[in-house]
């Protein structure tokens, strides 16, 4: 190639001084000037050739990169498919547990406000008299009797229109199955004095022997005795002021607490 055009140069620069109109010194400057710019050119086409192969590597590094993209992405796409479906199915699982979870809830709830309106209606006498108040709280029923209905003045075993009172609470506690029911027996603050002191000597023993007394005649009235408990809480569980004798008299109580299966 060089030799090509050196010649083609030549020869037109002969013609021309065949004619007479180049000189030997303006014939080789032209040849030397035509060099240059050729071996220019040849440098020119050899930078580019190397610019061509680079970014011809360039291209088959990127189409390289980019396969490997896809297939990381597809790989990505196909876990977190994956992932998205298994959350769903927790997601799917929780709302059933929740739903089966608020359904019991709500049949517990709707027992025990049964159970309530049952007790409410079958002591509304002893209720009107003050003699005895049921509560519901979150679950938990207590029925609250004061120990003037249950028990002579210091003595522990129930009496007979005591267990008249007691005869209406447990023909209904006889339909509850989930709960548990916890007989509790309190005092007021006052001391124990006299001959009582030999059979009580604190109101620990007072409050625990009315509880447990009570909790045996429901037994023997045929409530199951897994279902049942005595709880003495003596002069510590006050709902009243021991200041007065009204308060006192509050105080002094048995309470039938129904409470969840643990």
């Amino acid at each position: 190639m060089r030799k090509t055009f050196l010649t083609i140069t030549a020869l037109s620069l002969v013609t021309l001084g065949a004619a007479g109109c180049v000189s030997k010194s303006e014939y080789t400057k032209a040849v030397e000037s035509a060099e240059v710019r050729y071996s220019a050119l040849e440098a020119q086409n050899a930078s580019l050739k190397k610019e061509l192969a680079d970014a011809k590597k360039r291209s088959e590094q990127l189409a390289a990169d980019n396969a490997q993209l896809e297939t990381t992405l597809a790989s990505k796409s196909g876990e977190l498919g994956k992932t998205i479906v298994e959350l769903r199915q927790r997601v799917s699982g929780l709302e059933r547990d929740l739903s089966e979870s608020n359904k019991a809830r709500e049949e517990k709830v709707r027992e025990v406000s049964s159970t309530y309106e049952q007790l409410v209606k079958k002591m509304k006498g002893e209720i009107d008299k003050g003699q005895v108040t049921i509560s519901e709280l979150k679950g938990r029923l207590t029925v609250n009797m004061v120990d003037a209905i249950l028990f002579d003045s210091g003595k522990a075993e129930v009496k007979q229109d005591g267990l008249v009172v007691l005869g209406k609470v447990i023909e209904i506690l006889k339909t509850v199955n989930d709960k548990t029911i916890r007989i509790e027996g309190h005092t007021d603050n006052k001391p124990i004095v006299g001959p009582l002191l030999q059979r009580y000597p604190t109101n620990w023993e007072l409050s625990a022997a009315r509880a447990i007394n009570v909790t045996h005649y429901l037994q023997k009235q045929g409530i199951e005795p897994t279902k049942l408990s005595a709880a003495a809480f003596g002069e510590f569980k006050t709902v009243a002021d021991n200041a007065t004798a009204e308060g006192r008299a509050k105080n002094r109580r048995i309470e039938i607490v129904l409470v969840p299966k643990e």
